[in-house]
């Protein structure tokens, strides 16, 4: 099964005093690497991440990984802008994927565990949509089949992955994902999140 992954890192941070949340650590890493590193060890496919703003400072980020980098212009206009162009290159030079796999870089738990968990269940539930739910929230990471991305083109502005998923609850597995919560979106989660880790490893 051929999956094609794409990582939207485009936004520019605006919560967080505009300082690229891509570029914050977490075991050493920037968020940007370490979620392209992830997707990299699938070894499932090709692996497009969509830049925005700051691009210029993201960039060196991901050096020497054989991954697609593209720009999307749009991004201001919203997460589905740069939700198509990620598909747009996909699709262009990969017509032969089996599913779209969507990251985020602002989840910082995760990983590669979770990620081969979600193709084992869409291969062995064979649902068309595999999605990470985190109370009472079900979203990204998530995986789609191909026949999902005309659909997925079509959304527009804010209008997200989650309004497909809703739409097609009954062709949707579900993943457990209780880390998922943890969003880096303002300076305040970044806090938050550095306090538990500082906690745990006490």
């Amino acid at each position: 099964m051929k999956i094609g992954t794409i990582i939207l890192a485009a936004g520019d941070s605006a919560r967080m005093g505009g300082e690229p949340k891509q570029l914050l650590t977490y075991k050493g890493q920037s968020l940007i690497r370490r979620i392209t590193e992830s997707a990299m060890a699938l070894q499932s496919g090709p692996v497009v991440v969509v830049l925005g703003a700051h691009r210029t400072r993201i960039v060196p980020e991901l050096t020497g990984l054989p991954v697609t980098l593209i720009d999307n212009p749009s991004w201001p206009t919203g997460q589905a802008s740069s939700l198509k162009t990620g598909l747009a290159a996909l699709y262009i030079t990969h017509k032969d994927i089996d599913a779209v796999l969507v990251l985020h870089i602002d989840q910082p738990l995760v990983s590669l565990g979770l990620l081969l968990h979600m193709l084992e269940v869409h291969k062995d539930e064979e649902k068309g949509i595999v999605a990470c739910r985190y109370g009472t929230q079900i979203g990204v990471p998530a995986l789609f089949s191909r026949d999902y991305i005309d659909e997925l083109l079509q959304l527009d502005g804010d209008k997200g992955l989650q309004w497909v998923i809703v739409r097609h609850r009954d062709d949707c597995s579900e993943v457990p994902f209780e880390a998922g919560a943890i969003d880096l979106n303002s300076k305040r989660d970044v806090e938050l999140f550095q306090q538990a880790q500082m906690l745990a490893q006490q």
